[in-house]
């Protein structure tokens, strides 16, 4: 193995050990509670390599998260059913509700993390979440099954509520509880029941949801 070869293999066992080493990190602790030299003690790494390699503790949970959330991504869209294409919108939908719970579990409170540091990091005028490719990719796929199923709610709404249950502090002690199957199990009876509720009235009126608040 040439020079080059072999640095950029030991960059790849480091690039996996720090990773690894944060998500163990993770299971016991909140992502503030996590400092970097935590993160290279426990990854067999000099601090500098942690600091290099993703810049600061954001950088270093921002590139788990993207990890994490790659294998779920090509899942949807190459994998085989029910998370990936030709099963129904609704076993996807709960397929995919499962998955994102697991990716949550093993990496607890990361996403509440990531939305906090882009949402601190725009301006109010702007969408913070445009720059979180992957509650973006989430959020979009859970609105899209949903439409397919129900195209009668706001299913926009609905996915955002849907991930904004998975990092309140309830959730977060939950999971921290090692309780990741209860959150799953009660999430699929919440989608189970909402897509099987009577349509009722469901169309706009002047361009206004008819559930939204009256001014």
């Amino acid at each position: 193995m040439t020079e080059g070869r072999r640095e950029r293999a030991d960059a790849a066992r480091n690039r996996h050990a720090i990773l690894l080493a944060t998500e163990k990190l993770l299971a016991r602790h909140r992502p503030e509670q996590i400092s970097m030299e935590q993160v290279a003690a426990a990854a067999g790494v000099g601090k500098g390599t942690v600091f290099h390699r993703f810049g600061n503790r954001m950088g270093l949970m921002r590139a788990l998260m993207a990890e994490r959330a790659l294998a779920l991504h090509e899942a949807v869209t190459t994998g085989p059913p029910p998370l990936g294409p030709g099963a129904p919108s609704r076993e996807r939908l709960l397929a995919f509700l499962d998955a994102v719970v697991g990716v949550v579990a093993r990496n607890k409170g990361l996403l509440a993390a990531l939305g906090h540091a882009v949402t601190t990091a725009h301006k109010p005028e702007e969408d913070p979440r445009s720059a979180h490719p992957v509650y973006q990719f989430w959020h979009g796929h859970i609105t899209s099954l949903i439409s397919q199923e129900r195209s009668d709610l706001d299913a926009e709404l609905l996915a955002h509520i849907l991930l904004a249950t998975l990092h309140s502090d309830p959730i977060l002690r939950l999971l921290e509880q090692g309780d990741g199957q209860r959150l799953a199990d009660s999430l699929r009876t919440l989608v189970t029941a909402l897509l099987n509720a009577s349509a009722g009235r469901t169309e706009p009126r002047n361009g206004r949801h008819p559930n939204a608040p009256q001014r």
